[in-house]
C-alpha cells in the first residue's frame, strides 16, 4: 500500500475515533447529566447504548474491509494439535488454539474478499488424528493458493494437515515426517495384584474393555487394537500418497522418521527450502502482485480472553520463579 493509502486509513480511524467521542459525550450526558424519571427512559438509554455498540461495531468491520492493506492469510499452527485445544492448569504453558478455532480462521479468511491466498504456519508435534484432518480439508478448500511452511517441528498431525496445501516449505533446520500412527495402554495389572485390586467385568461385546488397564490384554485383544492403529496409519499413507503425489510405498518407505529441512525436500515431503520470506516471494509470484500478511487467529470473548491472559502471567511468574532458583535465565531445551 502507498503512502495515500496509509494517509488514507489515518484519516479515517481518526474521524472514527471522534465519532465514538461524541457518542460517547451524549450517552454520558443522557445517562448521568440528565437522568432517566421513569424506567422507560432507563430502559431507552440501555437500547441506545446497545445500538450504538452494534453499529460502531459494524461500522468498524466494514471499515476494516474497505481500507485493507492485506492480501494473504497466515494461520498459525501451534502446539498439540485437538479437538479442543486442552485446559491447562493456572501454571502450565498457554497452548495453541484449538482445531475448530483453525478451521474457523481458515474459513474467515476464505470468506474474506480481500485474502487471495493463504499460508498455513506449522510449528506442532502433531496431536489426534480426526482434529488434524479438519484442519487439513478447510486448508485443501481455501479457494485460492495456499502454501504450508514449516517452523522447529511439522510431525504427524502437522504433516497431516500441509498435505491439503499446494506447496510445502521448510526452514533448513526444520525437523519434518513422523508419518506414522501411535496407541498405547498401560498395563498396570501387576501393581494391581500387589495393592490388592481386582477388575471384575461387566460387558457387553467381546472388545468392549480391551484397553483396560488393570488385567493383562489377550492375544486377540492385541491384534484387534493393533488393527485400528494399522487403518489409521494406511489411511494416512493415503493422505499423503494423494496430496503430495507421492507413491504409497514411497511414503512407508520413511518409516515415520523425521527429517531436516534439506533431507524431506529428497524424501519428496517438502517441496522447497527457505525463509518466510522466501515463502512470501513465492506467494507474490502466485498471485501476481505484492504481499502483504495478516495473522488470521482464534476469535475469542472477552471472558476467555481474560482467562488466557491470567494463565499467561501465571506461567510468567512460574517460569521467573523457576529462572531465580535455577539462575539460569533460559530454560529452553536445545538439540544437540
Amino acid at each position: 500500500m502507498g503512502i495515500r493509502s496509509d494517509r488514507l486509513r489515518n484519516v479515517v480511524t481518526l474521524v472514527g475515533v471522534l465519532v465514538a467521542l461524541v457518542v460517547a459525550t451524549a450517552f454520558g450526558w443522557v445517562a448521568f447529566v440528565r437522568t432517566p424519571d421513569s424506567s422507560i427512559e432507563l430502559a431507552g438509554v440501555l437500547v441506545t447504548a446497545v445500538f450504538a455498540l452494534v453499529v460502531g461495531k459494524v461500522a468498524s468491520n466494514v471499515l476494516r474491509s474497505v481500507l485493507a492493506d492485506y492480501n494473504v492469510a497466515e494461520v498459525g499452527v501451534e502446539g498439540p494439535i485437538s479437538r479442543n485445544g486442552g485446559r491447562p492448569s493456572p501454571l502450565t504453558a498457554p497452548i495453541g488454539p484449538s482445531a475448530g478455532e483453525l478451521v474457523d480462521a481458515m474459513e474467515r479468511a476464505d470468506d474474506d474478499p480481500n485474502v487471495d491466498a493463504l499460508v498455513v504456519r506449522l510449528n506442532t508435534p502433531g496431536g489426534e488424528v480426526l482434529p488434524s484432518d479438519d484442519i487439513r480439508r478447510a486448508a485443501e478448500e481455501f479457494d485460492g493458493p495456499t502454501v504450508a511452511y514449516a517452523t522447529d517441528v511439522c510431525a504427524s498431525g502437522g504433516y497431516w494437515i500441509a498435505t491439503g496445501c499446494d506447496e510445502v516449505w521448510a526452514h533448513d533446520v526444520s525437523l519434518v515426517g513422523s508419518i506414522g500412527v501411535i496407541g498405547s495402554r498401560p498395563n498396570a495389572a501387576d501393581l494391581a495384584d500387589k495393592l490388592g485390586i481386582s477388575y471384575e467385568r461387566f460387558a457387553a461385546g467381546d472388545y468392549k474393555d480391551a484397553g483396560v488397564p488393570l488385567r493383562d490384554i489377550e492375544p486377540d485383544e492385541r491384534e484387534y487394537l493393533q488393527g485400528i492403529v494399522d487403518d489409521i496409519y494406511e489411511q494416512f499413507v493415503d493422505t499423503v500418497s494423494e496430496g503430495r503425489e507421492m507413491d504409497p510405498d514411497d511414503v512407508r518407505d520413511t518409516e515415520a522418521r523425521m527429517y531436516v529441512g534439506p533431507e524431506a525436500a529428497e524424501a519428496g515431503l517438502v517441496d522447497e527450502i527457505g525463509t518466510f520470506d522466501d515463502v512470501e516471494a513465492r506467494v507474490e509470484d502466485r498471485i501476481g502482485e505484492p504481499v502483504e500478511v495478516r495473522e488470521f487467529g482464534p476469535q475469542r470473548g472477552i471472558t476467555e480472553k481474560i482467562g488466557l491472559g491470567a494463565r499467561r502471567v501465571a506461567f510468567a511468574a512460574g517460569a521467573g520463579i523457576a529462572s531465580a532458583v535455577t539462575g539460569d535465565d533460559d530454560l529452553s531445551i536445545e538439540v544437540r
